[in-house]
């Protein structure tokens, strides 16, 4: 009987622990301009070792509205609550996605854009001094409809991109790129969530494509119920410190589950 009981109660204890990371908000990570989904591998493992449901979009880097557009559907496609978490231009197209979702209850920005309406990713980057990405983006690729792609020259990748990331990891990052467009960065925001959704911010205080300075002040207007500067980190703080990026977006997910 006591055998019995015992087993019972190891029983009751899984099925509360899996009915409680069930009970997780999903998490939607979104990628920003020179990366893709696989920037967020660190992070995503952390989070699904821990029992959330994860899934990294694939921004498809070609304009603010079209591309919050495809998030957002992606977004009423889950019935659970959301925490939508952005990096770099990828703060752009969260904050167009999260308008009108009424299942995105909070906002994550990693080294992200925040703008209000009207700004673009471009704009905000010369708010403050200190990006140095303009001199280490490649030659513009020409598209069919006139506007341009861009890219960042590979042998200058790592210092400007993800300096604080291992060199051969750098690299594979530099090599596998994918461009934003022209158009994208300096398109006018049309939606902000950030004023009616919470948010958190990290960045790395040793950035070097968008001014650490306009982390804080965006961060600052938007409220942020928490902000985190990570020490000697790069523009890339989810794939050199991804447990302190992890750690942000669960205290989120904590505060939507009370």
């Amino acid at each position: 009987m006591k055998t019995l009981l015992a087993t019972l109660a190891v029983v009751a204890a899984m099925f509360g622990v899996a009915q409680a990371q069930s009970e997780h908000p999903t998490i939607v990570l979104v990628h920003g301009a020179f990366a893709d989904s696989s920037s967020w591998n660190g992070v995503a493992a952390i989070l699904d070792k821990d029992g959330y449901t994860v899934i990294a979009a694939a921004n498809p880097l070609r304009g603010v509205k079209a591309d919050g557009d495809y998030v957002a559907h992606l977004l009423a496609s889950l019935k659970k609550p959301v925490i939508l978490v952005g990096h770099s231009y990828g703060g752009s197209v969260i904050s167009e996605a999260a308008d009108g979702e009424a299942n995105v209850k909070a906002l994550v920005y990693v080294s992200a854009f925040a703008p209000a309406p009207g700004e673009s990713a471009a704009g905000l980057a010369g708010k403050f001094p200190g990006s140095t990405l303009g001199p280490t983006l490649a030659p513009p690729v020409d598209l069919a409809d006139g506007g341009h792609d861009l890219y960042i020259q590979q042998e200058k990748f790592h210092e400007q991109f993800a300096a604080d990331v291992p060199k051969a990891e750098a690299r594979l990052m530099a090599l596998t790129q994918r461009p934003v467009t022209e158009a994208a960065l300096n398109e006018p925001q049309g939606k902000a969530a950030w004023t009616h959704i919470p948010s958190w911010f990290i960045y790395g205080d040793a950035d070097r494509n968008i001014p650490p300075r306009l982390y804080d002040f965006m961060a600052s207007r938007a409220h942020a119920r928490r902000l985190v500067k990570v020490a000697g980190a790069s523009h890339v703080v989810m794939v050199s410190h991804p447990q302190e990026v992890a750690d942000l977006i669960e205290a989120a997910a904590r505060e939507v589950e009370r």
